[in-house]
């Protein structure tokens, strides 16, 4: 597993990426003049750009259309550039790369985005920026947020879950962000067809049967014919059936990762406040009794929306920074 790790343009690019150690809630705490912390939430319609504290308060924010590396990034150093920020957290869309063993490392992969694929994102911040920069995906950064300083401050683990134009999940454990060969792709694993939905054809172009294909926004505005997910959110059928792929991915988290409580955010449940509790039971359901645990028999507390005002990703990225000041 790798770790949330840092880069500062200072230095030579061969030794610019170190590895960071396990994330302590405790230490990421703003020092006693209160260094300001530039964030990135990178995701592919828009760049939200923030200052603000490690103690998690967001002094400046705002957000810019992501169009191609040549006209977006000199935007956003530029925006940064006389901030006096002491370091860059940068939260990005993905696929991209997070070992920092890696010639790959920071760069934006085998993304739809023809233009940024294969761009060195984080070397293009750092060296126009010149601050030590911390990176991560938007979805791990999202999580981190959340455990920081919202739904899952205190915990030692927790999921992030996204249900929106796409579906991620980022994963927190043992006190860092979960890595491995590349990271978590959790919208693409392979679920069950509900009964009546076996003639529905997924709209992942990679995959036949997947949660992100089955449930994300764009699957709900095809199986229905609207213009909205959201135009959906008191309808029944959408509720039943969006509620058993949605309990049925978390399931097969819940399983494997076993966190301490899951955070349900993205669009789609966002703008159907009846769909949280038809998760909660559906996971209960799904799950027949076979792990019981207090979390489970206080649901309620266990499957939760973000707690940062929709600020999670921006928090997330933060922390990042933050970390990245304290390894400089």
């Amino acid at each position: 597993m790798n770790q949330p790790t840092t880069r500062q343009s200072s230095e030579p690019a061969a030794n610019q990426a170190t590895a960071a150690p396990a994330i302590d809630q405790a230490t990421v705490a703003p020092a006693a003049d209160r260094p300001l912390i530039g964030a990135i939430e990178a995701g592919g319609t828009n760049m939200v750009l923030a200052c603000g504290h490690a103690d998690g308060t967001i002094t400046e924010r705002t957000s810019i259309p992501t169009q191609d590396p040549a006209q977006t990034v000199p935007a956003m150093i530029e925006w940064f550039a006389n901030k006096g920020i002491a370091a860059l957290g940068i939260a990005a869309f993905g696929p991209t790369g997070v070992n920092p063993s890696l010639s790959t490392y920071g760069h934006i992969l085998q993304t739809p985005k023809l233009a940024w694929r294969n761009y060195d994102f984080l070397g293009a911040m750092s060296r126009g920026l010149n601050v030590p920069c911390g990176y991560d995906t938007d979805v791990n950064g999202a999580c981190l947020g959340e455990v920081m300083y919202g739904a899952a401050k205190g915990l030692d683990s927790a999921m992030y879950i996204t249900v929106g134009t796409g579906i991620g999940a980022g994963i927190y454990a043992g006190g860092q962000l979960i890595h491995g060969m590349l990271h978590p792709e959790a919208g693409h694993i392979t679920l069950p067809r509900a009964v009546g939905d076996q003639d529905f054809e997924c709209v992942c172009p990679t995959h036949d049967s997947c949660f992100e294909g089955l449930a994300a926004g764009p699957a709900v505005v095809k199986r229905y014919g609207v213009e909205r997910a959201s135009d959906m959110a008191d309808d029944e059928g959408f509720l039943e059936l969006e509620g058993t792929y949605i309990a049925q991915g978390i399931l097969n988290y819940l399983y494997v990762v076993s966190p301490q409580r899951i955070i349900l955010g993205g669009g789609v449940p966002d703008h159907a406040p009846k769909l949280m509790d038809r998760v909660r039971s559906k996971v209960l359901q799904l799950n027949n009794g076979y792990i019981s645990t207090p979390e489970l028999d206080d649901i309620d507390s266990y499957i939760v929306p973000p707690a940062c005002d929709g600020n999670q990703g921006v928090l997330g990225a933060i922390a990042l920074g933050a970390q990245a000041l304290q390894q400089a």
